[in-house]
């Protein structure tokens, strides 16, 4: 089975639409023993939702013995007894967990705020870029000129990165960019440190190229870099600014021992700078490609501070990298497209970009702080809150006996989605429940609600 359509509705998670859809077809038969399911990139694709949902759905169908992973090969459905049960039962039971599982607030992360976004000028700018003769062709394969020259003005300025617009590399997403890179990297490196905690998409853009993993551990105040020594890895993966998920952020002197390390083993940091505009305690860290561009791999994007569906990102690429990127992907087309690259280009020019930047901060700003103070009225020594001083969402771990799951699941009947953090250890297990809250796309009456709904449901 090459790929699958069906309808989604409103009133019920997606993924579990997507699940129980799957099984039901395996459980009827439909689906045959051992016949291979769609990819997750390509479910996603024909149901028009992220890669994460579908994700979610397999791996429940995975624990519940419906389907089996194969390394490499992909899903494929495990033979089940079939199983015949009158089409109004099977509606009337779907109905009723439909609307037990209702979401009424949703503390999802990877959203924006869409009352603050700048629409009239976004607009103006993009009906522009529609009129100019330079958009009615392929794009450069490295990106748009006019555009990383101004990223390269703006990292400048913000995160004291000194690059040419001829080292920036744009793209749709920090995960194709790191495909990208892995291509190219792993000639040379067939391992990679990564944060324990970290981000999952990066683990799997470094899996997909088959480097092996060696982990540095991150806890609720720092990341560790002792372990460095007893690595035998020269390629590290950090989120320094904002650590993803535990939210902190490395210091100085961690930057400077990091920049040594990197030096000693003749190496590469990869530093993922994404949510680096939100800090709000102090002022934005300098980067790490800001002390040595020769030995930093510099990752940014659009998604997180601007709109996730613009579908832009950028790379720096150290001088020993940037040729042999250029002549490895110059027949390839680009992955981003031109119309957005040109709006941006424009948008960043006349200043918008900056007047954005400044205006969200203050507006998450205050959702963060409205949160934390809710959170912590409402549950008191229950809960810990982790990462408040930056980003778009905050992790709290439950002091309970409660699994993980089941603070999910009790959230969700109450009508609160929330999210695990689970998926972001590897060798790590938190003592308790971490769970991730994010506000960026609330207003201040939802986030009210969202607590409220949480205190009853875990209290």
């Amino acid at each position: 089975m090459k790929t699958i359509i069906f309808d989604l509705k409103d009133g019920s998670p997606k993924y579990k639409q997507i699940y129980e859809k799957l099984k039901s077809l395996i459980e009827q038969g439909d689906i045959q023993a051992n016949e291979p399911l769609p990819s997750i990139r390509q479910l996603a694709e024909s149901l028009n939702v992220s890669r994460n949902t579908t994700l979610m759905a397999y791996e429940q169908l995975v624990a519940e013995g419906y389907i089996r992973a194969e390394k490499r090969k992909g899903y494929f459905a495990n033979e089940v007894e079939p199983l015949f049960i009158p089409k109004a039962r099977i509606s009337a039971r779907q109905s009723a967990r439909e609307a037990a599982t209702s979401v009424v607030v949703d503390f999802r992360a990877d959203t924006v705020d869409a009352d603050h976004f700048p629409v009239k000028a976004w607009r103006r700018i993009s009906n522009q870029v529609l009129t100019a003769k330079g958009c009615f062709r392929y794009g450069d394969p490295f990106g748009e000129l006019c555009l990383r020259k101004q990223i390269a003005i703006y990292l400048l300025e913000s995160r004291g990165v000194i690059t040419e617009p001829n080292a920036i590399i744009i793209g749709s997403s920090t995960q194709q960019m790191l495909l990208s890179l892995g291509y190219i990297l792993k000639d040379e490196f067939n391992s990679v440190i990564v944060e324990d905690p970290g981000y999952d998409g990066a683990r799997e853009a470094f899996l997909f190229h088959r480097f092996q993993l060696e982990t540095v551990p991150v806890s609720e105040t720092v990341i560790d870099l002792s372990p460095l020594e007893n690595r035998r890895s020269r390629l590290i993966y950090v989120t320094p600014s904002h650590q993803s998920p535990m939210g902190v952020s490395m210091p100085i002197q961690q930057r400077h021992r990091l920049i040594q390390w990197v030096n000693n083993v003749d190496g590469y940091i990869i530093e993922d700078d994404y949510d680096s505009e939100f800090r709000y305690t102090q002022k934005p860290f300098p980067a790490l490609a800001s002390i040595d561009s020769t030995k930093v791999i510099y990752l940014g994007n659009f998604s997180k501070s601007f709109l996730p569906g613009i579908r832009l990102s950028y790379m720096v690429l150290p001088p020993s990298l940037l040729y042999r990127y250029q002549q490895q992907f110059r027949l390839f087309e680009s992955t981003a497209s031109i119309l957005s690259q040109l709006a941006m280009a424009k948008f960043m020019e006349e200043g918008e970009w900056g007047r954005h930047i400044k205006r969200m901060r203050l507006v998450y700003k205050r959702k963060m702080e409205h949160l934390t103070s809710l959170l912590r009225k409402a549950f008191g020594d229950m809960i810990s809150i982790i990462g408040e001083q930056s980003g778009l969402y905050v992790l709290i771990k439950v002091h309970s006996d409660c699994s993980e799951e089941q603070l999910l699941q009790r959230a969700l009947s109450c009508g609160v989605k929330v999210y695990p953090t689970s998926r972001y250890f590897v060798n790590q297990r938190p003592d308790r429940p971490m769970i991730k809250l994010g506000f960026s796309g609330l207003s201040l009456e939802d986030i009210e609600l969202g607590v409220k709904l949480l205190k009853k449901a875990w209290c």
